[in-house]
């Protein structure tokens, strides 16, 4: 997971119907004015790489922990301080990012695997990125990836599912729903569209960061993982949070190829299709 060090890491909230109300987090954003009601509310950074100009006042905004590579593959670490965490499963797409005289003036899709973006639940974070990174080992992406042949209707993408289990005590549980990535709110072409104006305009604000300033401090990286949006919990997962012992399990699987019922058998002896899955399955210590 060392390869993604130099990339930088940003997730996208609220871009699946429901799910920021199962995780009592609507309420965030009741500020935040949106184009359309079904469009995502913003997006956060969960990892900058390395600042480069750390005394400029751009960088000032972002707090240093976001600093720390957070991502892995095989184990979670809880928070030390404690506090609720609850796994949050969806897709990541890796973006390459190109720059015109120092802006941002092209974003390209060309990778997509399962991501799972951990989150602390409670009250009193300023920002959403607080509840994102905690340190080292604390987000999760798959080491099985797929490459994109066009983000657009008819590519590879729309024909994978995703869905997520826990394993407590011996015991496979449901964590979130069984869904088509093309159930995503904002997703295709739209998605890129409304990812590249985000970055380039969202502002200090709210729950909200100033990406922008952050990718010029970072000194312009020139790829990136972009987390588009966890999914909608089943009633086990919405009111269940991790403890150590745990092992959190997202899958995202090529539905031409397989049943739910299939990818359920997989999940419960721990056997699974690489060339048909992108499996991520993590021990949470």
């Amino acid at each position: 997971m060392a390869k993604y060090k130099k990339f930088l890491g940003l997730g996208i909230a609220g871009n699946f119907a429901l799910h920021l109300e199962q995780a009592g987090e609507a309420e965030d954003f009741k500020h935040i004015m949106t184009a359309d009601e079904a469009a995502p509310k913003g997006m956060f950074p969960f990892f900058l790489p390395k600042v480069q100009n750390p005394v400029s006042e751009v960088a000032l905004h972002a707090k240093k922990i976001l600093n720390t590579y957070p991502i892995g593959a095989e184990f979670i670490r809880l928070p030390k301080e404690g506090g609720k965490v609850q796994a949050e499963a969806e897709v990541a797409i890796i973006f390459d990012l190109k720059y015109t005289a120092g802006l941002l003036s092209q974003i390209t899709p060309t990778y997509f695997g399962a991501y799972n973006d951990y989150s602390i639940r409670g009250s009193g974070a300023q920002k959403i990125s607080d509840k994102k990174n905690w340190g080292e080992d604390c987000k999760g992406f798959s080491n099985h990836i797929f490459k994109i042949d066009k983000f657009k209707p008819g590519g590879i993408m729309d024909n994978f599912r995703l869905c997520s289990f826990l394993r407590r005590d011996g015991k496979l549980h449901a964590y979130g729903e069984d869904v088509e990535l093309t159930g995503y709110s904002y997703f295709h072409e739209k998605l890129t569209d409304w990812i590249f104006n985000q970055i380039t305009t969202q502002e200090n604000f709210g729950p909200l960061e100033p990406l922008n300033e952050y990718i010029e401090a970072c000194d312009h990286p020139a790829e990136a993982i972009i987390s588009i949006g966890a999914t909608r919990y089943t009633e086990y997962g919405e009111n269940t949070f991790l403890q150590a012992g745990d092992e959190s399990i997202v899958i995202v699987y090529d539905a031409r190829k397989f049943t739910y019922q299939d990818v359920l058998e997989s999940a419960q002896t721990s056997h699974y299709d690489y060339a048909n899955m992108s499996v991520l399955a993590q021990k949470i210590v």
